[in-house]
């Protein structure tokens, strides 16, 4: 087992767990995930488990700060598999002691007993997809679970570190529908609420309803943000992301990692991860992942190696869309330039939307964080 005590000197990152198995496929949804495929967990977790063992060695030299379980739905499958992906983490890596160890839920698949077998282990914090407060809502999205049975589910969660999912930009949805969702998510007991909007992806049945006019539009979904976060706002939870409100102290160490550019390691199908100023992504398909590991490859379809300026844009572009901002001094280090110098037009351009603070950070002003998309491109260019 691997040494967690002598870790001073190890570079920090996160991990993240691909589970791509879902008992049905939501409207929206373009992730990588595999309804009507729940027979093939136990074989496609026992691949995980040994791209773990796999990569062991050439991450040695790093303590692991987060590790994620996302999917698909992770709470379809035995709470047992996911049991034992922690503890083939734990036996080859330097997990860090308060590690923040996440799994995705859904709340029709939660119970009492996978619960405590993910406790079992040290899982301490949960995300679990609410979507919206209203039936009928959730029928148009597809999902599987009703409002009653997040509520129950969430009962279950009580006393525990968990995020509830809020979608806005939905058809039909009214403010009073935002609110409510809202509304049960602090009532609930949820510490951490990522409120996003629908993204419709080419592809899905919900591209259908935007080329159709059916979707609200862009102005109408900055109304629901702006509302929404005023509610979060009065139920005690700060924004220190675009998407992302959480109590004190409940932000998520593993999502703030991507967001301040940190290393991670993905396994799994479709898992990507940023190592070394290299991004290497693993294959979409089931089948060749499964095959790639049995026969001791890596199952990496794609690998990059990040160029200067490209890092450069990446650091901005991520630290932008935080509260916080693009630490100045951090910069420097990092490229040995001036962010200001390195972007200048950009800045310019965007001056209005733009701040710099006395604690020496360079942020998009509050009020215009939510259309940061349309701030950022100009730092593209």
């Amino acid at each position: 087992m691997c040494d967690v005590n002598n870790n001073n000197t190890k570079k920090k990152a996160g991990i993240y767990c691909h589970i791509p198995f879902c008992r049905s496929k939501c409207r929206y949804c373009d992730f990588t995930s595999y309804p009507g495929k729940l027979a093939l967990a136990e074989a496609y977790m026992a691949c995980v488990y040994k791209e773990m063992r796999l990569r062991a060695k050439e991450l040695s030299g790093y303590t692991f700060t987060s590790v994620y379980f996302g999917g698909g739905t992770p709470s379809v499958i035995d709470a047992k598999l996911i049991a034992g992906a922690v503890r083939q983490l734990r036996k080859f890596y330097s997990i860090a002691p308060d590690a923040e160890i996440t799994v995705e839920l859904n709340p029709e698949s939660v119970t009492a007993e996978k619960i405590a077998v993910y406790k079992s282990v040290g899982v301490n914090r949960f995300s679990m997809g609410m979507q919206a407060a209203s039936d009928r809502l959730l029928e148009e999205l597809g999902r599987a679970h009703t409002v009653e049975e997040f509520r129950r589910a969430a009962a279950l969660l009580r006393g525990e570190n968990f995020n509830a999912d809020i979608m806005i930009g939905l058809k039909g949805q009214t403010l009073s529908d935002v609110e409510a969702a809202v509304r049960l998510a602090a009532e609930s007991g949820a510490s951490h609420v990522s409120m996003y909007a629908l993204t419709p992806e080419d592809g899905t049945p919900m591209y259908s309803d935007y080329l159709n006019g059916d979707l609200p539009d862009g102005d109408t979904v900055a109304s629901m943000y702006e509302f929404g976060r005023g509610l979060l706002r009065e139920c005690g939870y700060f924004r220190y992301e675009v998407s992302n409100f959480a109590k004190e102290g409940y932000a998520s160490r593993h999502n703030q990692n991507y967001w301040q550019r940190g290393e991670y390691i993905g396994f799994g199908v479709a898992a990507s991860s940023f190592l070394a100023g290299r991004r290497f992504t693993n294959t979409r398909e089931l089948d060749d992942y499964i095959k790639c590991v049995l026969t001791d490859h890596y199952p990496v379809v794609d690998d990059e190696r990040i160029g200067e300026q490209d890092a450069k844009f990446e650091r901005v572009m991520l630290a932008l869309r935080t509260q916080d901002g693009l630490e100045l001094a951090a910069y420097r280090a990092e490229f040995g330039s001036e962010f200001e110098q390195d972007f200048s037009a950009a800045i310019e351009k965007n001056a209005r939307f733009l701040e710099k603070t006395e604690a020496g950070m360079f942020r998009i002003k509050d009020e215009y964080l939510y259309v940061q998309n349309q701030i950022l491109i100009d730092f593209l260019q």
